[in-house]
């Protein structure tokens, strides 16, 4: 594989170094967290790492993401801990308001030792995937405005159509690409198999920050329904979120202008700001919006090909450890991976062996707390979220429950003198 040729930058390639890479061929697919931070971990064990991602380039924007608990040792062994605190949001806080604004409830971020539920490294989706491309770009190859559309896997490896016209073996196939994930219908079958809708629909986009927000996420709670504005890095902008309950969800992911529609029709009675927060709603830059949904899945493996992040264990965004699951998840899957000697019946089955008992504490996690927003107490004090008891036990193992071994005597390009924590204490 050769990144030499002239047409380069016109393919949407990235990736000086590729060449240098003398191990397995890795193809990944979808390059927002999950993806380029498996790269990173992959590229450090030896493997020669390839990235296609259909968008035409790194989505801006998005959701505050978190990371708590053992994932902040995985970003310190990456050597990221400077770089993506440097792109935290700063946030110092959270207020529950009512309908005019009193402040009912305040989270402060070192509540919990940074772990709750403002987290000290908080940082939006699209900033994170910055900060992971960023640190890949020079060894990982990137091909982005490009897709899979034909996969054929024999005991030796996989052969992999692109839409562009390339045709490319590899020796392992990872789809990272989201709840969505084309490469998950394509080996394991439809989306309905293993998509399980929890009952609610979250939107985020930017707006012009007009409500004075310093620092202090802004959250109001009505009858299952929210609407939230957090500050960002940049202060003369703010993020705007609004959740609503949905039994069922049958708009298009990518119609975007039918979203819109859907948004209008379920919060344009909800007090608050929510009508200032909806003027904008025509000239976001970065509006998304879609289910509260989780992945479940018997296997995230079939010989060759592997699921990976959201694609095969989205715990939803409920759960808060969306970013935990990929980051951690990265760190195991290739290290499991590279001490198998690169075969996928073993690493794979290692990788599932310590992953899953992680994934399915923040699954339940997850279906917790939307069942709390989707089915809230009559007595609950409007604007705040209803009460629930929660099990501090499960709460320690979807932060903690997972142990990160230090791989002594695997491949590392990084390899560094600082000494590991390899328990799944708290860092």
């Amino acid at each position: 594989m050769s990144v030499d040729n002239p047409a380069h930058e016109q393919s949407g390639r990235t990736g000086a170094q590729v060449g240098a890479v003398s191990g397995p061929k890795v193809l990944l697919a979808g390059a927002s967290i999950a993806g380029p931070a498996l790269a990173h971990w992959l590229h450090r064990r030896g493997a020669e790492v390839t990235v296609v991602e259909r968008a035409p380039e790194l989505r801006p924007g998005g959701q505050a993401v978190d990371a708590r608990g053992v994932t902040k040792e995985v970003i310190r062994r990456m050597g990221l801990d400077a770089a993506v605190r440097a792109a935290c949001t700063d946030t110092a806080g959270a207020h529950t308001v009512d309908a005019d604004g009193n402040v009912l409830e305040t989270f402060r971020v070192d509540d919990d030792g940074g772990d709750g539920y403002i987290a000290d490294i908080e940082i939006l989706r699209g900033d994170l995937s910055q900060v992971l491309y960023d640190d890949t770009r020079d060894a990982v190859e990137y091909l982005f405005g490009d897709r899979i559309t034909e996969l054929t896997q024999d005991a030796d490896g996989v052969d992999v159509t692109f839409e562009g016209g390339d045709r490319r073996r590899f020796d392992l196939v990872i789809g990272a690409d989201g709840l969505h994930s084309a490469l998950r219908t394509m080996v394991f079958g439809p989306r309905e198999q293993y998509v399980r809708h929890l009952g609610l629909v979250l939107a985020f986009y930017s707006v012009p920050n007009e409500f004075g927000l310093d620092r202090w996420l802004l959250d109001y709670q009505e009858a299952g329904r929210s609407a939230m504005l957090r500050p960002i890095r940049d202060a003369t902008r703010a993020m705007a979120m609004f959740s609503f309950p949905s039994a069922d969800f049958e708009v298009d992911y990518r119609d975007i202008a039918a979203q819109k529609r859907l948004l209008r029709e379920r919060v344009a009675d909800l007090g608050w700001l929510t009508s200032d927060i909806l003027a904008h709603l025509d000239d976001t830059p970065d509006f998304y919006l879609d289910q509260v949904a989780q992945v479940v899945m018997d296997r995230w493996s079939s010989g060759r090909v592997g699921l990976f992040g959201d694609a095969a264990f989205s715990a939803s965004p409920m759960s808060g450890q969306g970013t935990g699951l990929a980051l951690v998840g990265a760190y195991l899957l290739a290290g499991e991976l590279a001490a198998a000697g690169w075969d996928p019946a073993a690493g794979f089955a290692a990788f599932e062996s310590r992953m899953r008992p992680f994934v399915e504490a923040n699954q339940e996690i997850g279906r917790l707390h939307a069942h709390t927003l989707t089915n809230p107490a009559p007595a609950a004090e409007p604007g705040t979220e209803p009460a629930v008891e929660w099990d501090l036990e499960l709460i320690d193992r979807a932060l903690n429950g997972v142990e990160l071994p230090d791989y002594a005597g695997l491949p590392d390009s990084r390899a560094t003198a600082e000494p590991l924590i390899t328990s799944s204490a708290r860092p």
